[in-house]
C-alpha cells in the first residue's frame, strides 16, 4: 500500500503538517486515503516530493514549482536540471571555502612573521562571490533608504505572509503570461491594469518613482535568477513584464 504520511515525514524530514498542506492545494497527493483517513504514498510521489524539495531548494514558491511540474513530463531531463545547478552551487561554495581558508593561512602566516599581514593576491579576497547584479546595485545605492525599508518588510514577514505573497505574485505572472502568448501590447489597458496592481503590491514595501520602478523593472532581466523564474511559467515573460513596467512608469508615474 506504499508508505504512510508518517513515514514519508520521517524519510523526507517534511513534516505531516506540511505534507497534508501539500494535499490541500493539490501540489502533492497522495496514491490513496485508507477508510481511517490515513494518506498512503508510492514510489512516484516520493519522486515528485522530490522535485519539490529541490525547487524549494532553487528559491522557487509552491505555485511556481506546480506550474512547472504540472508542465514538465520528462522527469529525468527536470531532474537533470536540478542536477546541474546543485553541483555549480556546489563548486561555487567549494571555491568560496578555499577563498576563506587561504585569507585566513595569509593572516596566520603575517602574525607568526612579522605581525604584519600581507595578501599576495587581492583579487583572490573575492574568488567565488557572485557579483550582484548591476541593476539591483543602482537600486541599493540610489535609493539606500527605500531599499532599507524594503529588506526590512521582507524580514518581518511570517511564514504565512511569505506564502500569500509568493501566491499572489505566481498567480499574476500567470495572468502575465496568458496576455503576453495572446500577444496583447504591453501597453493594452489589461496589461497597465496588471501593473497598476503590482505597483500597489511593490508599495507594501517601498514606494519607488519612475525612475525607481524603471530600474527595478530591469532586475527582471538582468538578474538571472528573476529571468529564470520568470521565463519557467513563459519563455520571455521577464522582458514581457520590464516593459510593462517601463510603460506604467512613463504613464503613471512620471
Amino acid at each position: 500500500m506504499g508508505w504512510s504520511i508518517a513515514e514519508v515525514a520521517r524519510m523526507s524530514g517534511v513534516t505531516s503538517r506540511t505534507l497534508r498542506h501539500y494535499d490541500a492545494i493539490g501540489l502533492l497527493p497522495p496514491a490513496s486515503t485508507g477508510s481511517n483517513g490515513h494518506r498512503y504514498y508510492e514510489e512516484a510521489d516520493l519522486l515528485r516530493l522530490q522535485q519539490i524539495l529541490l525547487m524549494r531548494e532553487l528559491g522557487l514558491g509552491l505555485r511556481e514549482i506546480q506550474a512547472v511540474l504540472d508542465s514538465q513530463v520528462d522527469r529525468v531531463a527536470v531532474l537533470r536540471e536540478h542536477h546541474g545547478r546543485l553541483l555549480a552551487e556546489r563548486d561555487r561554495l567549494e571555491t568560496l571555502v578555499n577563498t576563506v581558508a587561504r585569507t585566513i593561512a595569509e593572516l596566520e602566516e603575517g602574525k607568526e612573521n612579522d605581525g604584519m599581514t600581507k595578501i599576495n593576491r587581492p583579487e583572490n579576497l573575492f574568488e567565488g562571490f557572485e557579483p550582484q547584479p548591476e541593476v539591483e546595485a543602482e537600486v541599493r545605492e540610489r535609493w539606500p533608504e527605500q531599499w532599507k525599508q524594503s529588506r526590512e518588510a521582507l524580514a518581518a514577514m511570517t511564514a504565512e505572509d511569505t506564502e500569500r505573497w509568493q501566491r499572489e505574485v505566481t498567480a499574476q505572472m500567470i495572468r502575465l503570461a496568458e496576455f503576453m502568448v495572446a500577444g496583447t501590447p504591453v501597453a493594452d489597458p489589461a496589461v497597465q491594469a496588471e501593473m497598476d496592481t503590482h505597483y500597489q503590491g511593490v508599495c507594501r514595501f517601498w514606494t519607488p518613482n519612475a525612475e525607481a520602478y524603471k530600474g527595478l523593472a530591469r532586475t527582471y532581466t538582468d538578474d538571472p535568477q528573476i529571468r529564470a523564474n520568470y521565463d519557467k511559467i513563459a519563455v520571455g515573460l521577464a522582458v514581457y513584464q520590464r516593459d510593462a513596467m517601463v510603460v506604467y512608469a512613463d504613464a503613471r508615474l512620471s
